[in-house]
C-alpha cells in the first residue's frame, strides 16, 4: 500500500534490531563527534590564526574542516536521539530539512576534493606559476563553485525523491534519511529514481575520481623530476594524505549511491552510511595533521603562545 499524501514522519529502523548495540554505539558517537569537533576546530582555527598556514591549500583544507563538521552535525544529534530511547521517530519536516543538508555537504565536499587535487596538481607540477594560477580570488571563486554544485544537487535529488509514493508503514532502514533508504521505502516504480540518482552518483564520485586520479598522474611525473630529496617527501605526504581521504570517502559513497536497490547496499548500506558520516570525518583531521609538519609546528607555536599568555598573567 502506498501513501501519496505527505507522511506525518518517518521510522528510523537504524541498528535497533540489535538493542545491545545502540547503547555501546550512542557512547561510540558522543566519543567520534566529540574528536570530530575538536579537530576539525582546531585545524580551522590554525589556518586562520597562523599567518603560516595563509595558503590556499590550507584555505581549502580549512573548508572541508567546516564542511565535516556540518555534514556530522546534520546526522549525529538525530542518530544519538534514536539510538538512546525506543522512539525512533523523525518528523516530515525533519526529514527533509535533514536531507536537503546531508546531499548539499556531501556533493560540495565531493567537488572540494576535487579543488584540493587541482591546487595540488598546480603546486607541483606549475610551481613557477602557482602563485598566479592559485590567486586568493579564485580560490574563493572554486569554493563557491562548490557550495553551488552542492546546493544543485541537493535541489534536485531532493524534490525527486520525495515525489516518490512511499509505503504506509513509512520504516526507513537507516538511521537517517538518505536517498536509498526512501528509494527502497517507495511501493511504485523507482527506475526514474534509481537512474537519476545513478547519474549524480557518476557526477559526484566517479568523476571526481577520474579528475583527481589523472591529476595524481601528472604528479607522480612530476615528482621524479624534483631535485630536492626533503621537497620529494613533502609533496608525497600531502598527496598521500589527500588520496587517503578521497578513497575513503568517494569509495563508501559510491557503493551506496551508485544503484541503492543492490543486494550490497540493502543489508549493508546503513554501515557504509556510518562510515562516511562518523568515521571519515573524525579520520580526516587526524590524517592531515599527524603527516603535516606545516599543521604540527603550527599547533606547537599556537600550544607556545597560549603558555606565554598564561605566565604573562
Amino acid at each position: 500500500m502506498t501513501n501519496k499524501s505527505f507522511p506525518a514522519g518517518f521510522i528510523l529502523l537504524g541498528f535497533s534490531e540489535w538493542p545491545q548495540l545502540e547503547m555501546v554505539l550512542f557512547w561510540v558517537v558522543i566519543f567520534f563527534y566529540t574528536m570530530i569537533v575538536l579537530g576539525n576546530l582546531t585545524i580551522i582555527l590554525l589556518c586562520c590564526m597562523d599567518p603560516h598556514l595563509h595558503t590556499p591549500m590550507y584555505f581549502f583544507l580549512s573548508n572541508l574542516s567546516f564542511l565535516e563538521l556540518c555534514f556530522t552535525t546534520t546526522t549525529v544529534p538525530q542518530m544519538l536521539f534514536n539510538l538512546w530511547g525506543p522512539d525512533k521517530s523523525i518528523t516530515y519536516t525533519g526529514c527533509v530539512i535533514q536531507l536537503c543538508v546531508f546531499l548539499c555537504l556531501g556533493a560540495t565536499e565531493g567537488i572540494l576534493l576535487v579543488v584540493m587535487a587541482f591546487d595540488r596538481y598546480v603546486a607541483i607540477c606549475q610551481p613557477l606559476r602557482y602563485k598566479i594560477i592559485i590567486h586568493p580570488s579564485l580560490c574563493w571563486k572554486l569554493v563557491l563553485m562548490a557550495w553551488l554544485s552542492g546546493l544543485m544537487e541537493s535541489l534536485i535529488q531532493s524534490f525527486i525523491t520525495f515525489q516518490l509514493p512511499f509505503c504506509t508503514h513509512h520504516h526507513l532502514d537507516d538511521f537517517l534519511c538518505e536517498v536509498p533508504a526512501l528509494i527502497r521505502l517507495a511501493c511504485g516504480d523507482t527506475s526514474a529514481n534509481e537512474c537519476q540518482m545513478t547519474i549524480s552518483a557518476v557526477l559526484f564520485t566517479i568523476v571526481p575520481v577520474g579528475l583527481i586520479l589523472t591529476s595524481y598522474g601528472y604528479i607522480a611525473q612530476a615528482l621524479g623530476k624534483i631535485q630536492s630529496e626533503e621537497g620529494r617527501q613533502k609533496a608525497i605526504v600531502t598527496c598521500s594524505s589527500h588520496l587517503i581521504v578521497v578513497f575513503m570517502f568517494y569509495g563508501t559513497v559510491a557503493m551506496v549511491y551508485t544503484d541503492p536497490k543492490n543486494h550490497f547496499a540493502s543489508n549493508h548500506g546503513k554501515f557504509l552510511t556510518f562510515f562516511y558520516t562518523i568515521v571519515t570525518p573524525l579520520l580526516n583531521p587526524l590524517i592531515y595533521t599527524l603527516r603535516s609538519k606545516e599543521v604540527k609546528d603550527a599547533l606547537q607555536r599556537l600550544m607556545r603562545k597560549g603558555i606565554s599568555l598564561q605566565k604573562s598573567r
